[in-house]
């Protein structure tokens, strides 16, 4: 195998954040069909970085905009990047009028549940644990809804999780 070979196998992991009122991890829990599109992303930069994601990637599912903000449990991504239909709908709050299935400027992935972690890992406990200080959720300013995590940092909360 090529070393460009096993580049294109390595798994790699995530943070998706989602305001539990609006999405939370007990409803992706909930769906009939256990996985649900990651719909309504509007900034580019997550954009593209969902465009990035493929099939066995994991994902800690953020819960923010609450008290206090924290990772609840952790998806696997289960389709990869198509265009959010969302964008084209005019009764959707994330409709695009920008957008057109032509040029649809917007994706989306599919994920499932994995498992909730055995306790929530607070944002206020991540920039706490110096492991984690280059971690991109711990940072003033990365507000962005999908982040990349280094597979260190992905163990690192697992383990923090489980205390």
């Amino acid at each position: 195998m090529k070393k460009s070979d096993s580049k294109k196998n390595k798994i790699q992991y995530w943070l998706m954040k989602s305001e539990p009122e609006s999405y939370s991890f007990d409803d992706l829990l909930s769906e009939p069909s256990s996985q649900a599109c990651w719909d309504g992303v509007r900034n580019y930069q997550a954009r593209n970085l969902m465009i990035s994601m493929k099939i066995g990637d994991q994902a800690f599912f953020y819960h923010s905009n609450c008290k206090p903000p924290h990772i609840i449990g952790i998806v696997e991504i289960v389709r990869e990047s198509y265009p959010d239909h969302t964008a084209l709908d005019k009764k959707s709050i994330y409709y695009d009028a920008k957008a057109s299935k032509e040029n649809p400027r917007w994706f989306m992935v599919d994920v499932k549940p994995i498992k909730r972690l055995k306790k929530i890992v607070t944002l206020e406990e991540l920039k706490s644990n110096p492991k984690l200080k280059e971690m991109r959720v711990t940072q003033k300013g990365q507000r962005l809804s999908v982040q990349p995590v280094e597979k260190k940092e992905f163990d690192e909360v697992i383990k923090m999780s489980n205390l």
